[in-house]
């Protein structure tokens, strides 16, 4: 997974490292992050679960895939995560892991610190530019149907809105697409 980089952001690997970890556990540990993200909510209790988050997105080595922490690019202070992953697929697996759908999800999680600052189009505009240069045809996001602030994004991102979708995640989605520019 190689790093992105914008005029103000880094977008990088994440570590195990305390700052990391202590970064993700704070995030994730909200309800104003977490209200809008699974098919059951729930905010993170303990560090162990950040540790873990943490060892899981800092192994991800894939040429396009990945999940990045985005960072101011001058003073290093995280602001979030952005994700390009495979997107599962609603009634596959075994009701903890589903089964990937073959399609791409672009995706954001940020903390509300860093709301209202464009870090979340800044980065998933970058992230998209990686997926299609790296051959990806199409990019899906799916959101919460009430999340309207994660819709805002898609729609400056470029993506257009598809409809209400229970095809993934096994819950009901706000389906947006992009399809790679033409040329």
């Amino acid at each position: 997974m190689e790093d992105l980089h914008t005029d103000r952001l880094l977008l990088r690997r994440w570590t195990t490292d305390d700052a990391d970890v202590d970064f993700l556990f704070d995030t994730y540990s909200r309800w104003e992050v977490q209200r809008f993200i699974g098919r059951f909510p729930r905010v993170s209790t303990e560090r162990a679960e950040a540790v873990a988050r943490a060892e899981r997105y800092s192994r991800l080595d894939h040429p396009v895939h990945g999940i990045w922490a985005v960072a101011d690019a001058a003073t290093g202070r995280l602001h979030g995560a952005l994700l390009l992953k495979e997107l599962p697929e609603s009634g596959t697996g075994d009701g903890d892991t589903l089964t990937p759908s073959g399609e791409t999800e672009i995706g954001w999680h940020l903390h509300p610190d860093a709301w209202g600052h464009g870090y979340a189009t800044e980065a998933a505009g970058r992230v998209l530019e990686h997926a299609f240069a790296h051959g990806l045809d199409r990019v899906l996001a799916v959101t919460h149907p009430d999340n309207t602030a994660s819709q805002r994004v898609a729609r400056r991102i470029g993506m257009t809105a598809q409809g209400v979708t229970g095809r993934y995640y096994d819950t009901t989605c706000a389906l947006f697409r992009i399809d790679r520019p033409a040329g």
